[in-house]
């Protein structure tokens, strides 16, 4: 005999409280709350390494980083996610009155593991074409020197860009700045 279960819907205000309240993180899809997994330290080191060396380059301009903590809030599609890293130029456009969901990263950097890559590499990254602000996503994998990079072009098309060489450097289109694979991927052991 099978029992059937029945899946419970949440609206945005409800896992936002929940959200507040929980000892670990969930990602919101259209009145789902996805529970979300534990990072390696490979996934931590990488993402760390390009928020370092993103925040150093660029003091004193209009940029703002921000890792794993802020949620990004997708209204076209009732998402609620947390890119491992978010750029915002100029002011942080916030959804609703507090300032932990954001609504206008120009770059948006994930870094893949085997649970989430798919995810990441399909319809998360046509959930976040959904931003008008968003120019660059790119997807670095913990497990290997790759980093895909795809840029939207003048005429709102994305161009893949592909690394795979740790003396490559990552030439980012929507921001003036040039990161080494050798820096991204320093402390990681594979």
């Amino acid at each position: 005999m099978q029992i059937q279960t029945t899946k419970k819907y949440y609206s945005p205000e409800e896992y936002l409280e929940l959200e507040e309240s929980s000892e670990f993180r969930s990602e919101y899809i259209g009145g789902e709350i996805i529970p979300m997994t534990a990072g390696t330290t490979n996934h931590n080191e990488i993402a760390g390494n390009f928020y370092a060396y993103f925040k150093l380059q660029m003091r004193g301009q209009d940029y703002k980083i921000y890792m794993s903590d802020v949620k990004l809030w997708l209204s076209r599609y009732k998402i609620y996610a947390y890119p491992d890293i978010m750029v915002i130029a100029g002011q942080t456009i916030y959804e609703g009155t507090g300032n932990t969901q954001v609504t206008n990263p120009i770059m948006i950097i994930e870094v893949l593991s085997k649970s989430t890559s798919n995810y990441d590499k399909t319809d998360k990254f046509r959930f976040y074409r959904s931003i008008p602000e968003l120019k660059e996503y790119i997807m670095i994998n913990q497990y290997e020197y790759f980093v895909e990079q795809f840029n939207k072009n003048a005429e709102g098309k994305w161009v893949l860009s592909e690394y795979e060489s740790i003396h490559d450097i990552l030439l980012l289109k929507s921001i003036d700045l040039q990161i080494s694979l050798n820096d991204i991927y320093e402390g990681v052991s594979f």
